[in-house]
């Protein structure tokens, strides 16, 4: 019977030891990784290093914003289009992978406030700009008031919807080499695209194009948040607030990112993508 008490104790105090033991490693545990998801194709946003490992301004973002709520940060390559039902369906926790927000898009998810913007810029023939007395630093109304502007796009994409809303009849090409070669070879005379694209093209054909800087359009880029997700769109306001402030995260990403930013675009550092005009 002695034994018996014993053997009973013993398992007692094991039985609690092991329960204090899991309540004392639940107390330490770390929080919850936030799951960022993002496209690694489009450099210097989001791409990968040589290793293979996520690399990028907005892997930057991601990491500092981790850093901000004190969450560690894990990198969900996600394809661009399927980005919204990801995190709808809670594959990832929040989206921040240059995604601008619109109307549509604010249907099915929250965003924050906007940190970059995105502008919509011209690839422009250069025969056709000397013949019209366009220049870099032109207006775009230099392209939209003249009706004989011939513009060149890609169905579905802004390169075509914008030329189109205003009235134009747009040479649709069937991807974007296609649109830069209808521009160079001045078959067209307008390609208005996003900054690097844009860019791209001409420094590829310096003698055939210019670029034309006044934005068409400078979309919102804003991290996007499952509706309902209260706590966390509000650290996001706060943490995009914060960016601005001496030292913060514009100013690191600046010291980090301007050279590189700059030999892209071969005339504005980061600048161009945190000024809204």
């Amino acid at each position: 019977m002695k034994r018996l008490l014993i053997a009973i104790a013993i398992l007692i105090v094991a039985g609690a030891s092991g329960w204090a033991g899991g309540r004392s490693e639940a107390a330490g545990s770390q929080p919850a990784a936030l799951r960022v998801g993002m496209d690694l194709r489009y450099p210097p946003f989001e791409t990968q290093d040589s290793a293979g490992a996520p690399f990028g301004i907005s892997v930057d973002v991601a990491k500092a914003f981790g850093e901000y709520i004190g969450r560690p940060v894990e990198i969900v390559d996600t394809n661009f289009a399927s980005l919204i039902p990801a995190l709808n369906s809670g594959d990832i926790d929040i989206i921040i992978a240059s995604m601008s927000r619109t109307p549509e898009r604010a249907q099915s998810i929250d965003f924050s406030e906007p940190y970059f913007y995105f502008k919509i810029i011209s690839l422009v023939n250069r025969e056709f700009a000397d013949a019209n007395g366009v220049t870099i630093d032109s207006p775009k109304e230099a392209l939209t008031d003249l009706p004989a502007t011939r513009f060149t796009g890609i169905t579905g994409q802004v390169s075509a919807s914008i030329p189109e809303s205003l009235g134009f009849n747009v040479e649709i090409a069937t991807n974007l080499e296609a649109a830069v070669l209808n521009v160079v070879q001045g078959s067209s005379d307008v390609l208005m695209m996003s900054a690097f694209p844009v860019t791209r093209g001409h420094l590829a054909n310096p003698e055939d194009t210019i670029v034309l800087w006044d934005p068409f359009v400078s979309s919102p880029i804003a991290m996007g948040i499952r509706k309902g997700e209260s706590e966390l769109l509000a650290q996001a306001n706060s943490f995009v607030a914060a960016m601005s402030r001496p030292g913060g995260l514009y100013d690191q990403l600046r010291a980090a990112w301007d050279a590189e930013v700059q030999r892209l675009l071969g005339r504005y550092g980061l600048e161009f993508f945190i000024s809204e005009n």
